[in-house]
């Protein structure tokens, strides 16, 4: 393995992690490997950019930037046919997926990492056509991560969310909407507030909102939160700290392989921090389909 491709959005983490990437890619070439890097400007440069490696003679991706970018990268893999492995660095304002995963932000560490080739197949889930490393969710606070403006995310940094969210509250006024949930495990219609679809334990900074979620266990976990009172609603946020929010009876948890969410009202998906399009949805598992560089 020694022809990298470098996919890199630009605008995560401002010029400390531009520093770093070329540090990474001399250490790289000093070391023999063949790189290329490819900066992206638009939306799905990062997926079609994957797809074009894919069919060349790349032998592995180093993907960097935040849950969107990394998404993208996972999406290019899954639509080819030739799945090379990729190698994350974490840069952007949310990287729930690689704070699961513990990998290295240190370049040494990093760089020893590719070195070591040891490689793991992660799950992917895939709804509509569209596919998501951690984590889909509609209802409640969802849509902060692509109301916040690419300025603030680098200058603010995870703040830039909490803000956000702060601001929406009021105008959403913790509105439930009834949803028909349709699973071999699960199968009600109910009010809720919001719903999370995750592939990893970490959503939001929260390294436990779905407790016993595995990347690579074959399953969904589903976190529903029922229609609350806000005393309720007070009360599962504080337990979500240490993951005992399952626990409350306002709180549906269970993993599947498969969920479809209906709904009479336009509601909003989001997927790894980016717009995801509306219910109705079938979610469901793609398995081992994201091999990715472990330390």
């Amino acid at each position: 393995m020694n022809k990298v491709k470098v996919i890199c959005n630009p605008s995560s983490g401002r010029q400390i992690i531009q520093r770093r990437i070329d540090y990474l890619i001399s250490l790289l070439i000093n070391e023999g490997y063949t790189v290329a890097k490819f900066n992206t400007k638009n939306k799905d440069d990062a997926m079609l950019e994957t797809m074009r490696s894919c069919k060349e003679d790349w032998d592995f991706i180093i993907a960097c930037g935040g849950d969107g970018t990394v998404n993208e990268v996972a999406k290019g893999i899954a639509m080819s046919d030739r799945k090379i492995p990729v190698a994350i660095l974490s840069a952007g304002t949310v990287n729930d997926f690689a704070n699961h995963m513990g990998l290295p932000k240190n370049m040494d560490e990093f760089f020893e990492m590719i070195k070591k080739e040891n490689i793991k197949g992660v799950d992917l889930g895939r709804v509509n056509d569209e596919y998501f490393v951690n984590v889909a969710a509609c209802g409640l606070l969802t849509n902060v991560g692509y109301q916040v403006q690419p300025e603030a995310k680098a200058l603010l940094g995870r703040m830039a969310y909490y803000i956000e969210g702060v601001k929406e509250i009021p105008k959403q006024k913790f509105q439930p909407f009834r949803v028909r949930f349709e699973s071999e495990e699960y199968n009600e219609e109910e009010d809720i507030l919001l719903f999370l679809i995750s592939n990893s334990a970490a959503i939001g900074g929260f390294k436990h909102l779905a407790p016993d979620a595995s990347v690579s266990d074959g399953y969904l976990d589903v976190v529903i939160i029922k229609k609350s009172e806000v005393g309720d609603l007070a009360q599962i946020f504080i337990n979500i700290f240490k993951g005992e929010h399952v626990n409350h009876p306002n709180v549906t948890y269970f993993k599947t392989k498969k969920l479809k969410v209906t709904t009479e009202e336009e509601i909003t998906i989001d997927i790894d921090g980016e717009y995801g399009g509306v219910l109705p949805a079938v979610f469901e598992v793609v398995s081992n389909q994201f091999n990715i560089f472990v330390p």
